[in-house]
């Protein structure tokens, strides 16, 4: 635990019948896109995206946006969440959540949700920018939102997951792990029943059946995970904090295979995301890595000129993400060739967003970019 107090694609019908409900056609209403968490999403982007608007917030943006309803919501290390504009970048309302924010927010049925560092779950009027309630958990919130069977999911440093009533907050089961849940929990199926998977600390991934909270199935990890688990049917990927990425059965309850550099031994932090047969990932070795689903054999790297904390983001045939070195890569997910770059000039270690023809990412400098087809737009 001690590493971890350093840290602050076909689904199942079920699944994407979830994802869908969690915004509107195309929408980016949650992180990774959709509720297996697999980092793909469902738009086109130019060959050259430009950048058509910047919003500059109080603080360093750790976190992905989401793409809803014509807008990005956006948290910020600064306490607030920001609703922008997609066309301009305008600022549409301004939210205090009152501490540093490092969960990216998630939107469901007209309210945006996402959790604190002082561990409060905050669920606010999308339209309004006003609170309709907030939920206190025991200790930060880093993990982001998920949705599923009448629950918003989440987990938290007080080391469970939650499943909340999206109507008021109310606790409707809570499970206790070994230690913190950094990771945001996926959704597929598993044995008949919709289950949020949970990788956490305590180096195991959880199955939980979200009628209940019920245990349906735990496979242990061998190290420290804060990246959330990418979901195929009954297969999930993920990161560790022992420098590699395993492919997991869920079905049988192992490990399928394991993923280490044979040189660079560096921990992945970053989620991955699933394409063309490629577990898609970013590494703090600096280098990008693109494994074959089925046996975690490389098929290629890319040297990336900086630390990978950012969750990659598949657009067609390219996969996008940023790196400490400022930069942001799109590289061919056949190839792993680099198809475009952008310097952003600060570190970037948010996940980008996707969603109706743009590419939404925030810096540690707490610029937020819009990208697109033309040219700027305002900022």
């Amino acid at each position: 635990m001690g590493r971890c107090l350093l840290l602050a694609a076909v689904i199942l019908a079920a699944a994407a019948a979830t994802a869908a409900d969690s915004g509107g056609e195309g929408d980016w209403a949650v992180f990774r896109g959709d509720a297996a968490l697999t980092g793909v999403a469902r738009t086109s982007l130019p060959p050259a995206p430009r950048a058509l608007w910047t919003f500059r917030a109080g603080d360093g943006v750790e976190t992905a946006a989401a793409l809803a309803g014509g807008r990005a919501y956006v948290t910020s290390l600064d306490g607030h969440l920001y609703a922008l504009g997609l066309e301009k970048g305008d600022l549409a309302w301004r939210y205090a959540g009152g501490a540093p924010i490092k969960s990216s927010p998630a939107v469901q049925s007209g309210t945006v949700y996402f959790g604190d560092e002082d561990g409060v779950l905050h669920a606010v009027d999308a339209a309004k920018g006003t609170a309709r309630w907030t939920f206190t958990a025991g200790s930060a919130i880093v993990s982001s939102p998920n949705f599923a069977g009448g629950c918003v999911l989440f987990g938290s440093n007080d080391n469970h997951l939650y499943c909340l009533a999206p109507s008021d907050g109310s606790v409707r089961w809570k499970v206790e792990t070994g230690a913190y849940v950094y990771a945001t929990p996926a959704v597929t199926r598993l044995d008949g029943r919709t289950v949020a998977l949970v990788a956490g600390c305590d180096g195991w991934l959880r199955a939980l059946d979200v009628e209940g909270g019920a245990e349906v199935r735990r496979v242990e990890l061998g190290g420290y995970v804060g990246a959330s688990p990418a979901v195929d049917g009954s297969r999930a990927f993920v990161g560790t904090y022992e420098s590699q990425v395993l492919g997991l059965d869920l079905a049988q309850g192992k490990v399928m295979w394991t993923y280490e550099h044979p040189e660079r031994k560096f921990p992945f932090y970053a989620s991955a995301a699933l394409s063309q047969g490629l577990v898609l990932v970013g590494g703090r070795d600096k280098m990008f890595h693109a494994l074959d689903a089925a046996t975690g054999a490389a098929r290629w790297t890319h040297a990336a000129g900086g630390r990978v904390d950012s969750s990659p983001v598949v657009v067609g045939e390219r996969v996008f993400f940023g790196t400490t070195g400022g930069l942001l890569l799109a590289l061919e997910v056949a190839s792993g060739a680099r198809a475009w770059e952008y310097d952003a000039g600060a570190p970037i270690t948010a996940a980008p967003a996707a969603a109706h023809g743009l590419l939404v990412v925030g810096t540690l400098d707490g610029v937020i970019y819009c990208f697109g087809e033309g040219g700027p737009q305002g900022g």
